[in-house]
C-alpha cells in the first residue's frame, strides 16, 4: 500500500520548535554543566558564578534558536519550506515537490520517530526531520497504517 498525502508546507516557527525540542532532549546534559559552573559559589562565594552559568546556559540556547532560523533562511534549503507531497510505503518517504521531481528517503535514514497528539516527527538527526501532521493524510486508515510500519521498523515503541 502506498500512502499518498496531501500537499504540506512546514513552517518556519515549527521547524525551530521542534529542532530546539529535539537539542534539549539529545543534550540534556548541557544543564549539568550550567550547575557545575553555578556550584562555583561554593569554592568562592560570589553570585557571579551563578550568572555567568545562566548567562552561558542562555547563550547556548540563543546559538540553537539562531541555528534553526538561519536554516530556514537559507537559499538551498528553501525545498523543505515549500509544499510537498508525501508518498510513504514499508520501503521510503518520498517527498514531491511535483508530479516529476521529488527526494527519496530511505526508513534506514530515520533514526527515531515520535507519534505527538497531532502529528509524526520522524527525526534523522538533531535539525533534519520530517513533520508529518495527521491532518495532511486523507483517511484514518493511513494514519494507521504509518503507524504501523514505524512500529515494524522499531522506530517508535507500542
Amino acid at each position: 500500500m502506498i500512502v499518498k498525502t496531501k500537499k504540506y508546507k512546514l513552517e518556519t516557527g515549527t521547524y525551530v520548535k521542534l529542532g530546539m525540542k529535539n537539542v534539549l532532549r539529545e543534550q540534556w546534559w548541557v544543564v549539568l554543566i550550567a550547575i557545575a559552573i553555578g556550584c562555583g559559589y561554593f569554592w568562592i562565594a560570589s553570585w557571579w558564578w551563578i550568572s555567568m552559568a545562566f548567562v552561558a546556559l542562555l547563550l547556548y540556547l540563543l546559538f540553537w534558536v539562531i541555528q534553526f532560523a538561519g536554516v530556514s533562511q537559507m537559499e538551498q534549503n528553501k525545498v523543505m519550506f515549500e509544499k510537498l507531497a508525501y508518498e510513504i510505503d514499508s520501503r521510503q518517504i518520498l517527498m514531491k515537490i511535483n508530479t516529476k521531481q521529488g527526494m527519496p528517503i530511505n526508513w534506514g535514514m530515520i533514526k527515531k520517530a515520535e507519534i505527538n497528539k497531532d502529528a509524526f516527527v520522524l527525526i534523522m538527526s538533531k535539525a533534519q526531520f520530517v513533520h508529518l501532521p495527521f491532518k495532511i493524510f486523507n483517511t484514518e486508515n493511513e494514519r494507521k497504517f504509518i503507524e504501523t510500519i514505524l512500529k515494524r521498523k522499531g522506530l517508535v515503541q507500542g
